[in-house]
């Protein structure tokens, strides 16, 4: 007799059928857990009315921040409110629905405050884009609405603190009343002792509208509570990662600024011949990533700081930096849980997430001089940190033009030993760097290429500074140790872009590093005329010191020019004779061929570099080319040049 018979074996069988399609389905709806915790992440509450009714709330601060300064003003704007007898919250506005606008009447003595960069060419903040937008189209009832405006921008850039100008008159425009002016704010100046200056004023403007008190309260008020942790799994601490815990280990695309890309460096080498700096040239991998770049865009990568630095902190405030800590929010209904990625240890904390290499900021000061023990030390940061002509003074000199970093001011400073914690929770976080792509996705879509110079100069203190990010990279050798040398990055779109047209002609402007872009626009030039394209002139204005020292990318652009990509090549070597000589000067020499390729031709400029000197100079020889060549007055040559830029045809990429 068989060991199994035949209904055995069907029913053996429908058993094992139905276990193996169990397993099959079971594993298709393992992932319901994770789409949950995703979704109830969208279903957040994006009502910030609810939000303020419910936490009894009566101000609230928005920020457009790409930098994490303008979300820095609005932190220290809502912890100001309490100082008044109101309680503040800060927004982001990308989190909530901002037609809700319109419903703040519905909350006695209510506020809303705006806190607005302007990043780029007048553009707003990746954060504010949204809101942007739906100003632009929108047409709300904002009648009853209080507001005010503080605009952070650069007085180099052509569009000076453009965002935060048009929410200041957008907001009128829809029927809110501005309660005080729009505050200017100028990083090519003062940035901190401007949005002092105005918040001086601003606050009891405030008090007197409302018809409320100052309550004297000038104590510091913790935002957050330390928890250590002494018997975390590893598993579960933050290293470094901006989102996912473990998302450096465990790479999953989309890659943007909370989740970057983990690239490998192919290629690290010095450009210049010669001369006390270190201009550098890097290839980052992508392949694999999904990442899509187009030729003008920007790579955002994300340095660490020195851990020379981090470890000298430590030591001056007698810290384990390997404690594994917390700092959890005491506002439990905030959406921000901790100022930083939680749990971790000091030292990552110091070393990914927090900026300890600049100046820090007057608040900062204002909060850590409780604890210097020494009366004339507390009293000169407090002094500091006033709105008082002098200590106004006293922070641009001591600090800002010392170039003072958290370290050298508890050095400066011994009797201040501030709790470790306290100090983490007051520093900015450190935030991405961005540089202009030198390479076309045309010709290297798995690559994508830097060029950068190395920031070194000592201090009136005699500190050595380095630039965190530039020293970070240039350490970023291939292959160290055999392991892989990698850069977090990610893509930010631009609108720095070449013609639609590949047959307009293009005059590329960009001396020292602003080369970069222009050598993407050049591959991707040559690029179009392999494939048989009809490409117009091509001519780029470069400037370096030196010939032999510091011409980037000498032997390439002699070959463009060769094979006639580059149609020309003009350099201007600003050192290697008595009178200097910088780009602007070669433009209105060759006045005649400028003016027929933008007059006649429909050619489009690029300016790309420093905006302080070079990008002006540059646009007063085009207004001189035109007044003297197109017959035009001051005025009609400025209005031209914003014609052309209005219309897309002068483009810049500078920073200052």
């Amino acid at each position: 007799m068989p060991f199994l018979s035949n209904l055995d074996i069907f029913l053996f069988s429908l058993i094992a059928g139905l276990i193996v399609y169990w397993l099959i389905f079971r594993k298709k709806v393992e992932p319901i857990p994770e789409f949950k915790k995703l979704d109830a992440q969208t279903t957040r509450e994006t009502s910030f009315i609810d939000k303020m009714k419910k936490t009894g709330k009566n101000i609230v601060v928005f920020y457009g921040s790409q930098t994490g300064t303008a979300e820095e003003f609005a932190n220290r704007l809502a912890k100001d409110a309490h100082r008044y007898g109101m309680k503040g919250m800060s927004a982001d506005p990308e989190e909530y629905d901002m037609s809700e606008l319109s419903r703040l009447p519905e909350i006695e003595n209510s506020l809303a405050i705006f806190c607005m960069a302007t990043y780029g060419e007048g553009d707003p903040t990746d954060n504010s884009q949204d809101f942007y937008d739906w100003l632009q189209e929108g047409d709300a009832d904002f009648t009853g609405v209080k507001y005010t405006v503080f605009a952070l921008g650069n007085k180099t850039y052509e569009h000076y603190n453009a965002m935060g100008k048009y929410v200041d008159q957008r907001l009128a425009e829809l029927g809110a009343q501005r309660i005080f002016d729009l505050g200017m704010g100028d990083d090519d100046g003062n940035l901190e002792e401007d949005f002092v200056s105005w918040r001086e004023q601003f606050w009891p403007a405030v008090c007197e509208h409302f018809g409320v008190e100052a309550t004297g309260e000038e104590s510091s008020i913790r935002q957050y509570e330390l928890k250590v942790h002494s018997d975390l799994n590893m598993n579960k601490i933050y290293t470094g990662e901006l989102g996912r815990l473990k998302s450096f280990e465990n790479q999953k695309p989309p890659f943007d600024s909370k989740n970057p890309f983990l690239a490998p460096v192919t290629v690290n080498r010095k450009l210049n011949k010669a001369g006390d700096r270190h201009l550098m040239h890097l290839e980052l991998d992508i392949t694999g990533s999904k990442i899509r770049y187009e030729s003008g865009d920007h790579v955002a990568v994300y340095p660490i700081n020195d851990s020379v630095i981090v470890n000298r902190i430590g030591e001056v405030l007698g810290v384990d930096l390997d404690t594994v800590i917390s700092l959890n929010n005491l506002d439990e209904e905030s959406n921000k849980k901790h100022p930083f990625p939680c749990p971790t240890t000091y030292r990552t904390a110091l070393t990914h997430y927090l900026d300890i290499t600049n100046p820090p900021r007057t608040n900062v000061l204002y909060e850590l001089a409780q604890y210097a023990t020494d009366p004339k030390e507390q009293e000169n940061m407090r002094k500091m940190a006033s709105s008082s002509p002098e200590g106004k003074a006293l922070y641009q000199s001591w600090v800002l033009d010392s170039c003072r970093n958290i370290l050298a001011i508890l050095e400066d400073f011994p009797s201040l030993r501030p709790p470790i914690d306290h100090l983490c929770e007051l520093l900015p976080r450190l935030q991405a760097r961005y540089y202009s792509i030198a390479s076309s996705s045309k010709v290297h879509p798995d690559s994508i290429h830097i060029c950068a110079v190395v920031v070194e100069y000592e201090t009136k203190t005699g500190r050595v500074n380095k630039g965190v990010a530039t020293n970070w990279l240039k350490s970023k050798m291939p292959t160290d140790n055999g392991h892989k040398a990698t850069v977090p990055m990610y893509i930010r779109k631009s609108q720095f872009r070449l013609p639609f047209k590949s047959s307009n002609p293009v005059i590329m402007i960009g001396p020292g590093t602003g080369i970069a872009p222009f050598m993407g626009f050049v591959q991707e030039r040559s690029w179009l005329k392999e494939q048989g394209k009809e490409v117009g002139e091509t001519v780029l204005y470069y400037g370096c010191r030196h010939k032999n020292e510091d011409f980037l990318y000498q032997e390439e652009l002699d070959e463009f020019e060769k094979t006639g990509v580059l149609t020309a090549l003009n350099v201007a070597f600003s050192r290697d004779q008595a009178d200097k000589v910088y780009v602007q000067h070669l433009l209105k020499k060759n006045k005649e061929a400028v003016w027929r390729l933008v007059h006649t031709d429909n050619a489009h400029i690029y300016i790309c570099g420093d905006a302080r000197n070079m990008a002006r100079d540059v646009q007063n020889a085009f207004y001189e080319i035109a007044e003297e060549l197109g017959g035009l007055s001051r005025a009609q040559a400025v209005d031209y040049i914003k014609k052309l830029m209005t219309k897309g045809r002068y483009s810049q990429d500078v920073w200052s």
